[in-house]
């Protein structure tokens, strides 16, 4: 019998790191051995998420009373807030400088140290292993990847928009200073803290704009265009949060340079994902849904024309929690550890 990776999820309590534990329950390659919650450390994951009640998973720990030699682990999820993970991760390698990590937080995206003081409001509190760090956006970096010890998982509204732009950015297909970036949420996007302005009663029934001008996403954004571009890359993003619970979709507003037609970006878009477990691009013309990702690693990619002659519009949709996090993570997880990279994320969305 092929051994287990014994794998950590560290802030199980919160909604990507419960769907870590969902996908890894499937997964037939690992072992689910540590979860912490400092919170709710000493509850059993049962308590706090009804639907893990027939698993037998093990307690909820406090990050402060583990010991990483002890614990053996192969690779930890890090599923905790931004400037918390800094130092959790720089001290786990300390204690465990082999071990392998995927951090779906944003502390290791951003390459360069200066950006991220500015865009997250204080300096970095372990910049010396960013250098260590790879981006986990997986069809980009598939290699990269696999030779890796530390994967900066991306965020969801970044995979969204990344995935269907950046062939388009690389085959020099659109006008770079003309990119627009309109993008939709669901609420779990904000995460599972408790907040005023997240109450059902102040989300329902409406649909607003948020973080308009300032999103910290745009840092990201600007990060992987630019490097695709080879120059300058500054986009226009603006994010929106719908009272639904999974789900981002980008509408995306280009120009095609150089003679290039909607249906000639769509046919780059058709060749780059061609070969793509969970990057399929529709027939042109049709849009996507978010409905038709939900609960999937899936990302759904439509092209249509616009009626000003040469612009296109292109629509991606995924589950925020999933390819916009946990999954794209266990894709990175597969990578790390040697196995298929679509090992336990082959499940079809939920519809309805």
């Amino acid at each position: 019998m092929t051994t287990k990776a014994k794998i950590g999820v560290l802030g199980a309590s919160g909604y990507t790191g419960s769907e870590l534990v969902r996908l890894l329950l499937n997964h037939p390659r690992v072992e689910i051995t540590l979860l912490t919650a400092d919170r709710k450390a000493g509850q059993n994951m049962r308590d706090v998420f009804g639907q893990f009640a027939p698993f037998n998973l093990p307690q909820l720990v406090a990050i402060d009373g583990i010991d990483w030699k002890a614990a053996g682990l192969d690779l930890i999820f890090c599923a905790l807030p931004h400037a918390t993970t800094q130092k959790v991760i720089k001290a786990l390698l300390a204690d465990v400088p082999a071990m392998k990590i995927v951090d779906l937080s944003a502390d290791f995206r951003l390459t360069d140290a200066a950006a991220y003081a500015k865009w997250y409001g204080h300096e970095h509190h372990a910049p010396e292993l960013q250098p260590r760090a790879v981006y986990g956006l997986v069809e980009v970096y598939r290699d990269k990847i696999k030779q890796a010890q530390l994967v900066a998982n991306p965020g969801c509204y970044t995979s969204c928009a990344q995935l269907p732009l950046l062939p388009l950015i690389r085959a020099k297909a659109i006008d770079l200073d003309e990119i627009v970036v309109d993008a939709k949420s669901g609420m779990t996007g904000a995460g599972r803290s408790a907040k005023e302005e997240m109450l059902f009663s102040e989300v329902s029934e409406g649909f607003h704009a948020y973080g308009v001008g300032k999103h910290r996403h745009m840092a990201e954004l600007d990060q992987e265009f630019s490097k695709a571009a080879g120059r300058d890359v500054t986009v226009t993003f603006t994010p929106h949060l719908v009272p639904m619970n999974r789900g981002i979709l980008s509408t995306i507003y280009v120009r095609g340079v150089s003679g290039k037609t909607p249906e000639d970006l769509h046919a780059i878009l058709s060749d780059a994902y061609a070969n793509e477990q969970f990057v399929h691009v529709l027939p042109f013309g049709q849009t996507p849904q978010t409905r038709h990702v939900r609960g999937s690693n899936m990302t759904f990619i439509g092209v249509a024309k616009d009626r000003i002659p040469g612009r296109a519009i292109v629509i991606s949709v995924l589950d925020n929690l999933v390819k916009g996090a946990s999954g794209q993570a266990v894709q990175n997880m597969n990578l790390l550890l040697g196995y298929p990279e679509a090992t336990g994320l082959e499940q079809v969305a939920l519809f309805p």
